[in-house]
């Protein structure tokens, strides 16, 4: 039995399946068993992370491509706020129920998103070289809560529209990027 993750403190965009009626956030930023992609910006993300497809960028020479990191993490924040914004309850029910699933699936759920916070810390050190590891996980978790925070940011109605709220959120979370890969004090 497949299990879909959603979004929850420390959670990736969703991973995994349930098989029919799996939401759009359950096929999430990665690649499924069967081969199935992602849907939505995550899948750019996914796209620009792989050497030689759309959205890499090709350089250098003797085949050595090259991609944007800054790029690649507006990829991954827009793919997460996709999901944070469409799929809200699913981060609700995410936070109430995951402690309620069989030891083993509560496990495929952690690695899943594991996996999904290891990729991000891949790409903000890519951004930020000097940022030591542990300080990279960090601030990808906070960013995290961060977008996952949108079940308690009023009802839909009461928000400036979608595509208002999603430039906020992107910029917020590369602001607090930014902020954590700055100069070292």
């Amino acid at each position: 039995m497949g299990v879909g993750v959603g979004a929850g403190a420390g959670a990736g965009a969703g991973v995994g399946g349930v098989g029919e009626g799996e939401s759009r956030a359950q096929r999430g930023s990665f690649e499924t068993e069967q081969g199935g992609r992602g849907a939505g910006r995550a899948g750019s993300a996914e796209e620009a992370l792989r050497p030689g497809r759309a959205g890499s960028g090709e350089g250098g020479r003797g085949g050595v491509v090259r991609r944007d990191p800054g790029a690649v993490l507006d990829s991954l924040i827009e793919g997460h706020i996709d999901f944070a914004l469409d799929d809200r309850p699913l981060i609700t029910l995410h936070d109430r129920e995951l402690d309620r699933l069989r030891d083993s699936d509560r496990k495929l759920v952690r690695q899943l998103q594991r996996q999904y916070v290891e990729l991000w810390v891949g790409v903000v050190r890519e951004l930020y070289p000097h940022l030591a590891e542990p300080v990279a996980r960090a601030a990808v978790h906070a960013v995290f809560g961060l977008l996952n925070s949108t079940p308690h940011l009023g009802r839909p109605g009461s928000l400036p529209g979608r595509a208002a709220t999603a430039a906020l959120l992107h910029r917020m979370a590369r602001g607090a990027f930014a902020s954590a890969g700055g100069p070292l004090e």
